[in-house]
């Protein structure tokens, strides 16, 4: 189970890497106005969303193969887990509409200024804070 709390801690740290790091790109790319800029960030949302991706995927099997291990017995009387699984569903949504969001400047569609994606980019913080509180001190 050890090898399995590894990987899952090595690919949550890949997953919110890219989403700390995602919305600056969108922030620098909403500021920018020039078509070498706007190009440039483009090719590298889409890589870094890619990268991302591949690490909450990751991070997400593995959870679930830590339930699996630990049995799910585990989930049913856990207060503390219930509320991460809560919030690791609300990163998950963050993290689609991110995606949307890459969808949209590769397409031209922007219509959020830098300042929506700098209080933007506080979200992911907000939750891993909580997240690791949750893990580490299970209150509840």
């Amino acid at each position: 189970m050890l090898w399995i709390k590894s990987f899952h801690i090595i690919f949550l740290t890949t997953w919110f890497a890219g989403l700390f790091y995602l919305p600056r790109l969108f922030m620098y790319h909403a500021m920018s106005d020039d078509s070498i800029s706007d190009e440039r960030f483009k090719i590298m949302e889409r890589k870094l969303f890619a990268i991302t991706t591949i690490g909450g995927v990751l991070t997400v099997v593995f959870g679930l193969l830590l339930l699996w291990g630990y049995g799910w017995q585990v989930f049913g009387g856990s207060a503390w887990l219930h509320a991460k699984m809560g919030l690791v569903a609300i990163l998950i949504t963050y993290h689609i509409y991110c995606g949307k969001l890459v969808r949209d400047f590769k397409l031209g569609r922007n219509n959020k200024g830098h300042v929506f994606y700098r209080w933007f980019n506080e979200f992911p913080v907000v939750l891993l804070v909580v997240i690791v509180i949750l893990v580490v001190v299970k209150p509840g």
